[in-house]
């Protein structure tokens, strides 16, 4: 039949064509997979010997726009760090940490709403998601970052126990210029070691968190003083409550 032949070949090439389509999607998910469950798997039980957030440092600090010449960060296990200041990052952060699976869906639905209604376009980031961030990306707001952000976090509540993932933020928050991590900032900011944090310094170090370019713990001007007092009272509030009990059972959780 004329034009039976054509049309056949036709389809036979629009097959291989999905086929090497199909292959070729497999192959870039397979990688993927790869290159996100790797590093993960690995910190899981090692120490990360530095992150996105610290290379970037030494072109442009993302709390100054300037280069480091010294990226200062050093490794504490959780049992080396204060627990007040797991308490206070937690009830400054993200008070549902230990509820949710990555993402805190009320305070999403609640900072959309804030946004409609006129305010400012908050973040609603879990500490899940800033690990995710400070790992293994970069500043920012673009789609292709969230997405990656919403990926890497996925796989963190897989892999990480919550124990791990608040280990490694505290270890890795950028508390500063070119300062990494509560060892760190308790050596820079109080001359202390990060175990000996009194509860005030632990909760000043929780107010520069979310921007360290524009806050110092050392020398908190009227906000920061007014910030790190509500925290204070947040902890006191929490630290008989529901954080307060998994915190103090957090070091018998596996890694």
């Amino acid at each position: 039949m004329p034009g039976a032949k054509p049309r056949a070949r036709s389809r036979a090439k629009k097959r291989r064509l999905f086929r090497a389509a199909a292959l070729g999607f497999t192959v870039v998910f397979l990688l993927a997979v790869a290159a996100t469950a790797i590093p993960i798997l690995l910190f899981a039980s090692i120490a990360p010997p530095t992150t996105s957030f610290m290379l970037l440092s030494r072109v442009s600090d993302p709390a100054t726009g300037q280069s480091c010449d010294v990226v200062d960060y050093s490794w504490l296990d959780l049992e080396a760090i204060a627990p007040d200041l797991g308490l206070a990052v937690i009830v400054a952060e993200d008070q549902r940490f230990f509820e949710h699976a990555g993402f805190d869906l009320n305070a999403i639905t609640r900072a959309l709403t804030d946004h409609t209604d006129g305010g400012r376009l908050r973040g609603a980031s879990t500490i899940s998601q800033q690990v995710a961030k400070n790992l293994f990306l970069w500043p920012g707001r673009s789609l292709v970052r969230k997405g990656l952000e919403v990926w890497f976090t996925a796989w963190l509540e897989r892999v990480w126990s919550k124990r791990r993932i608040l280990e490694v933020y505290l270890n890795i928050a950028q508390f500063g210029p070119c300062l990494f991590g509560a060892g760190a900032a308790s050596e820079q900011y109080f001359n202390t070691e990060a175990i000996a944090l009194s509860p005030r310094e632990a909760a000043l170090l929780a107010t520069v968190l979310p921007s360290p370019q524009r806050m110092r713990a050392e020398d908190p001007g009227p906000y920061a003083s007014e910030r790190s007092t509500e925290i204070l009272e947040l902890m006191d509030w929490h630290r008989d409550k529901s954080i307060g009990a998994r915190l103090s059972r957090i070091d018998s959780e596996p890694d």
